[in-house]
């Protein structure tokens, strides 16, 4: 299929569950993944635009064909480099609280999933309309996609997980 490229939150390696489940699917689905791993500066909105950009720019590298990006919080930052570029991309936890990152998303013509949850201050659903991208919104997830209770947080990441594999499914 092409390259998935992993973009890690600030705290969030590619290691924790939604990347990881992402990057499986990404995988049945016959994609190959690269997980970026990475200690992020402290910067401001628009150098971190520039920074994740980097980071995306480095893990494609010369890599030609098709490019998927996976990134969760932090990582959705490099949804400018992502439109620049026309590749497709999943956006999990999208801080939709920054117009950058919102501006770059509705830039993107190719297609694209958001995923957040309504007990996330950096969701905001009428921005996340506002990208034409496919939505999945899970009612009381926070910005990890946990809840207070243990098993329904299990179950977000199943659900998410599905969402993302019928996602690629429809290439």
């Amino acid at each position: 299929m092409g390259l998935t490229v992993l973009l890690p939150g600030r705290n969030y390696p590619a290691t924790m569950p939604l990347l990881t489940f992402a990057g499986r699917a990404a995988v049945q689905h016959g994609w190959h993944v690269r997980a970026v791993s990475w200690d992020a500066p402290d910067l401001d909105t628009e150098a971190t635009v520039e920074w994740v950009g980097t980071q995306l720019a480095e893990a494609v590298g010369d890599f030609e064909g098709r490019v998927l990006v996976v990134g969760k919080s932090l990582g959705t930052c490099g949804a400018a480099y992502a439109a620049a570029r026309d590749y497709e991309a999943i956006w999990l936890t999208p801080l939709l609280h920054l117009p950058q990152v919102v501006q770059a998303m509705s830039d993107n013509t190719n297609r694209q999933m958001l995923i957040g949850g309504t007990d996330d201050p950096a969701w905001n659903p009428d921005a996340a309309r506002s990208t034409g991208a496919t939505i999945t919104q899970i009612d009381d997830a926070d910005h990890g996609m946990f809840t207070d209770d243990a098993v329904r947080s299990a179950e977000i990441h199943v659900e998410v997980t599905r969402e993302i594999s019928r996602w690629l499914g429809n290439t």
